[in-house]
């Protein structure tokens, strides 16, 4: 079992940025492959960014590309998501989540089997 706690958002505005922190807990964490989803108001889960287990290999969102960067520090536990110059558009609650090293690209949330409980990020125009 794996435990994922996000925290670090809130209200910001357009131009401005964040770093999400998700705290991991249980077996592995070193083991696994994560990533970070977002689902705006209405709309379906979409992926954002997804880092290797250890840290060598990122992938990212066309839509965040270039203003997000996702890491991990694996003593700590913890991937991070630092957001910069970010847009109304980027409003949505911000998942954590866990997947199994190998056998996924990563970019589809079926890829995942642990989630955190979400973070609500809001940019104003």
């Amino acid at each position: 079992q794996v435990q994922l706690v996000e925290s670090g958002g809130g209200l910001v505005q357009a131009g401005g940025s964040l770093r999400l922190s998700c705290a991991a807990s249980g077996r592995a964490f070193s083991n696994r492959a994560m990533g970070w989803f977002r689902r705006a108001p209405g709309k379906e889960r979409e992926f954002v960014a997804t880092i290797s287990s250890g840290g060598a290999t990122t992938r990212y969102a066309d839509s965040v590309k270039g203003r997000f960067t996702i890491s991990r520090d694996n003593a700590k536990n913890a991937v991070y998501l630092q957001m910069n110059s970010l847009k109304p558009e980027d409003t949505a609650v911000y998942y954590c989540a866990a997947r199994p090293p190998y056998g996924s690209s990563g970019y589809s949330d079926k890829d995942y089997n642990y989630w955190g409980q979400g973070t609500q990020v809001t940019v104003s125009s």
